[in-house]
């Protein structure tokens, strides 16, 4: 060994650089590693590549933020005080949904990203915390519909798509999908498979390409025909857009108040998917925080704030962030990526090491990897959520506040200027 780390010491410190290996030192100081790897990837085939949740890049967030309670002249409250973190989402809707917590588990797709023991445990969890699930832009899967108590069906811009009647009738609230934090425009996936092929309508070995918007809206100025026959398929539940918020966000908003849009749900930059180009995660959209203060302020100007429900996604990892954006005036959370992942967490030994650890809750898993245990998965995800309630719910306490709808943005202050000017909350100094 000491013959062996003499020898390649001597190497690194006489080889010119052409031949040394610390050549990859200073490669890495202009790029990072996954820059290598990603490259690497393209140099293969030629194809784009699909990096799957997200971006790897740190945009602003909520970390320059911190609570601010009064110590001396308002005090925390008790341990034993109660606290309301019940949320209604549309609610000048004739049906308007509610739900116990202010956290959503994230509409991700059958099929196209997740396993059917996955949605089950999705839908078992949220069922259990009395919050929302969804269908994302899948095909629906009726088991799914069946677990969940709350369900949010999206209109997505699939063929499938448009839904039919009797799935819609059996939705609690409605989402036109138009983007969101990591995928936007039109993308083409290969065929599915099995159940999901055939719940989607398609023939074997067909592949099939996304719409630029729903089924029925070939140019923008079908938008309102469009709102129109859904409103009255809707049957008086809330309707919800989601997008990528962009740095023309107020303009699309100004379009979606128009329409008559209960909900707007925003997917920040930092948004998941399962799979997606990294161009379009890493340089399209603007961040969760900037996109939810432009919105309130915007749907304040326009006078419909209470009116019009906002829901943020993307990137919120921990119960901070989350309690950070409702101070700040989202209404709900959606998470995506902490909840697969959670629910994961006590099954990665069934795909570790030769897999990464997610492998098991996505649909097209090699078919080696064993089954996903759905009662185990929506245990971890309750966990998850019940958890991260009950530090939003001490951190509520500490501010001396009994309900979401007392929170406000004086409840912050900002630890630099970019973020006191972005969100308006006092600065430190």
């Amino acid at each position: 060994m000491n013959r062996i780390s003499d020898y390649s010491i001597r190497r690194l410190l006489s080889d010119k650089y052409s031949e040394n290996l610390t050549e990859i030192i200073t490669s890495l100081k202009r790029m990072s590693i996954l820059n290598m790897i990603e490259f690497n990837m393209r140099a293969q085939d030629g194809k784009t590549i699909e990096r799957p949740l997200g971006s790897n890049k740190h945009f602003p967030g909520y970390d320059m933020l911190m609570f601010a309670p009064s110590i001396m002249t308002k005090f925390s409250l008790l341990e034993s005080a109660k606290i309301d973190m019940r949320v209604t989402i549309g609610p000048e809707a004739t049906k308007p949904l509610t739900i116990n917590i202010p956290l959503m588990i994230s509409g991700m797709a059958y099929g196209l990203a997740l396993s059917e023991e996955e949605k089950l445990a999705l839908a078992k969890a949220a069922k259990t915390m009395e919050t929302t699930t969804g269908s994302g832009e899948g095909p629906l899967l009726p088991e799914e519909r069946q677990e969940a108590g709350k369900y949010i069906l999206q209109i997505s811009r699939w063929p499938w798509g448009g839904r039919t009647d009797e799935q819609i009738s059996s939705a609690d609230m409605l989402e036109v999908q138009m983007g969101q934090g990591a995928a936007m425009g039109t993308y083409k996936v290969e065929a599915m498979q099995g159940k999901a092929q055939t719940l989607a309508g398609l023939i074997p070995g067909q592949s099939v390409a996304s719409l630029p918007a729903p089924p029925g809206v070939n140019t923008p100025d079908d938008w309102p025909s469009f709102m129109a026959t859904l409103r009255k398929r809707a049957k008086g539940i809330p309707i919800g857009l989601k997008l990528m918020p962009t740095g023309r966000l107020e303009e699309d908003l100004d379009v979606a108040i128009d329409l008559g849009f209960d909900a707007i749900v925003l997917d920040g930059a930092q948004g998941g998917t399962y799979g997606s180009a990294p161009i379009k995660q890493d340089d399209f959209g603007i961040p969760t925080l900037n996109a939810l203060v432009r919105a309130d302020r915007f749907l304040k100007a326009r006078g419909v704030r209470q009116q019009i429900s906002l829901i943020t996604a993307g990137g919120y990892f921990t119960p901070g962030e989350c309690l950070k954006a409702l101070a700040l005036g989202a209404d709900a959370i959606n998470l995506g990526s902490i909840v697969i992942m959670a629910s994961s967490s006590n099954q990665t030994e069934k795909v570790i090491p030769f897999e990464p650890p997610n492998t098991i809750v996505f649909y097209d898993s090699s078919t080696n990897v064993k089954e996903l245990n759905v009662n185990q998965a929506a245990t971890s995800v309750v966990n998850l959520l019940t958890s991260m309630v009950a530090e939003m719910e001490e951190a509520m306490r500490a501010l001396g506040k009994t309900s979401l709808k007392e929170l406000n943005p004086d409840d912050l202050v900002a630890l630099d200027s970019y973020t006191a000017e972005v969100t308006g909350v006092k600065r430190i100094y």
